[in-house]
């Protein structure tokens, strides 16, 4: 029975197939074979019992459900493991699985595997996202809108702006990922307070060989775990990716709204259905979804950072709440990544509604400029500012052009002409360098990948 909505709503096949159970019990047994083959090298167990070992540390032989069975009565899951691939080996092989190591050596080595596994898949999809984003920044460079700051009409900027200015914050959580998995994917065969006792002379040789052949970067100390500051900074940067993809989302929501409606998700209007009872209803729920889930995500974060507080060499209180929030935190923003590709791929956008928002105050958007292109023309700044903050308020409170009122104000057609003030209030020409800005962020971007 399914109860959780990871299991038939959310989440990609990929990223799911990562943290399925059968997937980490071969994470697991990979460990354990590491570790044979590791102290098989070093002469500390028998090489045949190493071999025969390596053989049966598949799930062909080593079956989820016969460590479950056996788990109902160790009530441990590793010990479990032990005895379920200990009944698959022949001869006497199997009584060297595990020789020196703790159960953490193993769930901790295989987390870093199933770490590494799904950083692969989110670090795929990051940059698949960058390059959209950063393709429709060159499209959209020129692409005038109004800027808002406070929910208010502020000055007009570019939608090419508001696309490089995604891809370069996506960028940055991409280097954040890069580097957290340097720290994170790490293994360890430490022993149970971290200081090698059971192998000896040898148990730091063990503990490099194993996470040599298992592809991982050593720990360089541990006590019985891999310190939880590294998971945690690793959660951090999900609920960073997270929220950046909700901020995404967010904007796109709000400009979808009906009063502004300058973009919008793609709506297919043959199946999909916005409401139950009102039937012209188109709603964002894909941004929406974005929105909802990141929260999810960054609610771990708390947790992740509580798991750090161990006492002495470790205690059990991690565990419970690792089986949790590391393969939600995984799937969910695997999978919110996966939306806003989708989101971001089919955008539509509606000229006429941009360009009419751009013009909704009767050009009181340009009140900066005009103020500014005064100033260079010798009327003080301070008095200029003053006069055009007149100008503005009569023209908001009559609702008429700013361009009116500035026309009969003799104090700026000292300076100006007719023509001169007209130029001045384009907001189409009054963009600054955003496109340089743009193809300054395009110009970097070939050095990201």
């Amino acid at each position: 029975m399914a109860i959780h909505p990871i299991e038939f709503r959310y989440g990609t096949p990929e990223m799911k197939k990562v943290w399925d159970a059968e997937n980490k019990l071969q994470k697991m047994l990979d460990v354990e074979a590491a570790i044979a083959e590791a102290e098989a090298n070093l002469g500390i167990i028998p090489e045949y019992a190493a071999e025969e070992i390596k053989r049966k540390a598949k799930t062909k032989f080593v079956k989820l459900e016969r460590v479950k069975q056996i788990e109902k009565e160790t009530k441990h899951d590793i010990a479990a493991l032990i005895k379920a691939l200990a009944e698959q080996c022949e001869g006497d092989a199997g009584e060297y699985i595990h020789f020196g190591a703790t159960s953490n050596d193993i769930i901790d080595t295989t987390n870093s595997l199933l770490f590494k596994e799904s950083i692969k898949i989110l670090k795929d999809k990051i940059i698949r996202l960058i390059k959209i984003l950063l393709k429709l920044a060159d499209e959209n460079k020129k692409r005038v809108c109004i800027g808002r700051t406070h929910g208010q009409h502020a000055l007009p900027t570019t939608y090419g702006m508001k696309f490089a200015l995604w891809a370069d914050e996506m960028h940055r959580n991409l280097e954040r990922l890069k580097s957290a998995e340097r720290r994170l994917c790490v293994g360890m065969v430490t022993g149970a307070v971290g200081t090698t006792a059971a192998l000896g002379e040898d148990g730091l040789k063990v503990h490099l060989k194993v996470s040599k052949l298992l592809g991982l970067e050593p720990a360089l100390i541990s006590n019985q775990v891999i310190q939880r500051d590294n998971h945690a900074e690793f959660i951090m940067v999900l609920a960073n990716i997270a929220t950046t993809l909700d901020k995404i989302a967010l904007e796109i929501r709000n400009l979808q709204r009906t009063e502004i409606m300058e973009v919008c998700e793609k709506f297919d209007p043959e199946k999909q259905v916005g409401s139950s009872t009102m039937p012209h209803k188109m709603n964002p729920i894909t941004a929406e979804r974005i929105c909802g889930l990141a929260r999810v995500i960054r609610s771990h974060v708390i947790t992740a950072l509580e798991n750090n507080l161990l006492w002495h060499e470790r205690d059990l209180t991690n565990s419970s709440p690792e089986r949790i929030i590391f393969p939600e935190a995984c799937i969910l923003t695997d999978y919110i990544l996966h939306l806003t590709i989708n989101l971001i791929e089919n955008l539509v956008f509606f000229d006429e509604n941009i360009e009419k928002n751009l013009k909704l105050t009767n050009g009181l958007i340009m009140a900066e400029r005009l103020m500014a292109e005064l100033a260079k023309r010798g009327m003080g700044r301070q008095t200029a500012y003053k006069i055009v903050r007149e100008c503005a308020i009569k023209a908001s409170q009559e609702r008429v052009p700013l361009i009116k009122v500035a026309g009969e104000k003799s104090e700026i057609m000292e300076y100006l002409n007719r023509e001169e003030l007209k130029n001045i209030m384009n907001p189409h020409t009054y963009i600054g360098s955003a496109i340089k800005i743009v193809e300054n962020v395009l110009k970097k971007s070939r050095e990201w990948f």
